[in-house]
């Protein structure tokens, strides 16, 4: 077990307490993204720069007044790029936005209905993004063959998803997600799919290294104590991996050894 399994989440050469991310959008206004970011406590803040303003519109509130980048790492993302050249362009202004930063989470989806990663544009996008300089986390399929051609590339993190985003279906496929957890040699985040702290969980304990999620949070009646349970579910589940569960068996094992008894 290496030093970056007992401590925090180190992506690009940065180490961050928490390993959950949570997104910015689908709150009723900001202070409640703000008290629901504090709950969390999130460290990496992922903003779709095509529906949130950070600086582009200067008579707007800007996002960055609810949760400075002083306090978090923002994670600009290409929510609602439908192909490459987009996601580029769209991120390149986030890194002028944010005055040189380069830590980017990279989607291009396929279409509007599903909203499942166009993985030929993905792959197109993450070669030009890397070669540009940027650190690049990407949303993914669960194949492990593209999540390894992704990490081949240079992306920093591959995140897989483990339903349609905003599903709230849970991790349907954990014998992929299991596949692509084994061979990465970057961090491997769920993103997409997560509908409460159980799924959470479950994530941690098949041995992502983080998830991130929004929809699950603010679409909650009480998004505020959902965050608080999302942090602690995160937290949980990666006790329990580091842990090790006992083996499933199809018989039973009693609790206490027969032994020595005493009669």
């Amino acid at each position: 077990m290496n030093d970056s399994q007992l401590t925090g989440l180190t992506i690009a050469g940065k180490t961050y307490s928490s390993r959950l991310l949570v997104g910015s959008g689908k709150y009723k206004d900001l202070e409640q993204t703000r008290l629901a970011t504090e709950a969390s406590g999130a460290d990496i803040i992922t903003v779709a720069i095509r529906r949130v303003n950070i600086g582009q519109d200067t008579n707007a509130p800007s996002l960055l007044d609810a949760v400075p980048p002083s306090r978090y790492t923002i994670l600009p993302n290409t929510a609602g790029c439908y192909n490459a050249k987009d996601a580029v362009y769209t991120l390149q202004l986030a890194r002028e936005l944010l005055n040189g930063h380069t830590l980017v989470k990279l989607e291009v989806l396929g279409d509007e209905k599903t909203l499942f990663p166009n993985m030929p544009e993905t792959l197109k996008a993450a070669e030009t993004l890397v070669k540009d300089g940027f650190d690049v986390m990407v949303y993914c399929s669960d194949d492990p063959i593209q999540a390894k051609m992704l990490e081949e590339i240079g992306c920093c993190a591959v995140m897989p998803l483990a339903s349609l985003i905003g599903s709230g279906m849970g991790i349907l496929n954990p014998w992929n997600l299991s596949l692509i957890i084994e061979q990465a040699k970057v961090p491997v985040l769920v993103d997409a799919g997560v509908g409460t702290a159980s799924d959470a969980a479950i994530a941690m304990e098949l041995g992502c290294d983080g998830v991130l999620m929004n929809t699950a949070i603010a679409g909650a009646q009480d998004p505020i104590r959902m965050a608080r349970a999302m942090k602690l579910a995160v937290e949980a589940g990666r006790e329990a991996f580091l842990a090790g569960r006992i083996p499933r068996k199809f018989a039973a094992s009693p609790s206490s050894p027969m032994a020595g008894r005493i009669a």
